[in-house]
């Protein structure tokens, strides 16, 4: 089958044919049939963030099963897949106490022995991207990466449940937990935030606040229901929401993954206000809050895919697109095939898109 593979950190993608296993226990072989291009993978290519290599990235997509192996429960041939990096054991003490987004995820690998479930270059192993390696035409993954969705939900609008939307909907409604009237900033304008944006409005926040640096962004930031717009780049974003909103605002999310953009959450919020940082700031980096702020009992806090339960958000996402009220349509900017991967995130880096999805 053919594959994107990252040979090294950093580089550019290489598409060359890969060989892919049969399943084996527990494993689901799955058809792709669109994988979105997500800042992530960016971070993960340009060495932000470190992982094993060669491997095959990509986080964020469906497609339908193909094979399942032994002891498959889930889902069977012809079933139509969202795929999701939040993979679960359902035994250890975090999936047990409901937060399986942090699940220690032992036992969901292959052992060292067996055969690895991708390979090139005649055998010789691939490694697995978080458990996923969506940049390919086919998939082998353990079943609890997988949920079961409808079958007249389109397969491209899908894939972005599979990260972008979970991310950014889950931060506003799992971490955060918004009130409707609830006034609310999102820094950045991108596949998260955009998300993070229709996730407030659909919880009923009275005033939405998009920050950004790109015009266009900002537009579909509207279109996707920010009653407000901030220009970064025409000032201090921070005193702009200050002032806007008489003090700040209750919730603010940070959708990039910067040192100053997560300082800037927790400045522009007012006493009591809850930052969540969503964006993946690079390893290493610290950031710094002035102390005397927390007598003001503002809090800070992270968010890691949304702090899902995928199984049984996801299916509730594409109930709410279907019905008309999560735009999923106006997310995807360009739809491109996979030898066009490298051109993709040359987009995203110019900030052209919000999310390119491949077509397979």
């Amino acid at each position: 089958m053919r594959a994107a593979v990252l040979p090294t950190i950093p580089s550019m993608l290489e598409v060359t044919e890969v060989q892919v296993d049969t399943p084996g226990p527990r494993e689901v072989l799955v058809r792709t049939v669109a994988a979105g291009l997500c800042h992530s993978d960016l971070h993960f290519m340009e060495g932000k963030y470190l992982c094993a290599t060669p491997t095959v990235p990509g986080h964020e997509a469906a497609g339908v099963v193909e094979a399942v192996g032994s002891d498959v429960a889930h889902v069977r041939p012809g079933d139509h897949v969202i795929g999701c990096l939040s993979i679960f054991c359902g035994h250890c003490q975090f999936c047990l106490s409901g937060r399986p987004v942090l699940c220690t995820r032992q036992g969901l690998e292959r052992d060292p022995e067996e055969m690895s479930r991708l390979s090139w270059r005649g055998g010789e192993p691939l490694h697995q991207f978080l458990r996923l390696s969506a940049f390919a035409e086919m998939m082998l993954v353990h079943e609890n990466t997988l949920v079961k969705i409808r079958d007249d939900m389109p397969l491209d609008r899908a894939a972005l449940i599979g990260c972008a939307v979970t991310t950014g909907l889950g931060a506003v409604f799992n971490t955060a937990k918004v009130p409707p009237g609830s006034t609310v900033a999102v820094i950045g304008c991108g596949g998260v935030g955009l998300n993070s944006v229709q996730g407030a409005v659909i919880a009923g926040a009275g005033r939405v606040i998009a920050v950004d640096t790109n015009p266009w962004k900002l537009e579909l930031a509207r279109e996707f229901g920010a009653t407000d717009l901030v220009d970064a780049s025409a000032g201090d974003p921070v005193e702009q929401i200050i002032d806007m909103t008489d003090g700040g605002v209750e919730f603010s999310f940070e959708a990039i993954g910067l040192k100053v953009t997560a300082e800037q959450a927790f400045a522009m919020l007012q006493r009591g206000g809850t930052a969540t940082i969503i964006g993946m700031i690079p390893e290493g980096q610290k950031i710094e809050l002035p102390g005397s702020e927390f007598l003001d009992e503002k809090r800070i806090q992270g968010s890691n895919m949304g702090s899902n339960r995928f199984r049984v958000d996801m299916p509730r996402y594409v109930d709410l697109y279907l019905g008309g009220r999560l735009k999923l349509d106006e997310l995807v900017s360009r739809r491109i095939a996979l030898e066009e991967i490298n051109e993709g995130f040359e987009a995203m880096r110019r900030g052209e898109v919000a999310r390119s999805v491949i077509a397979f």
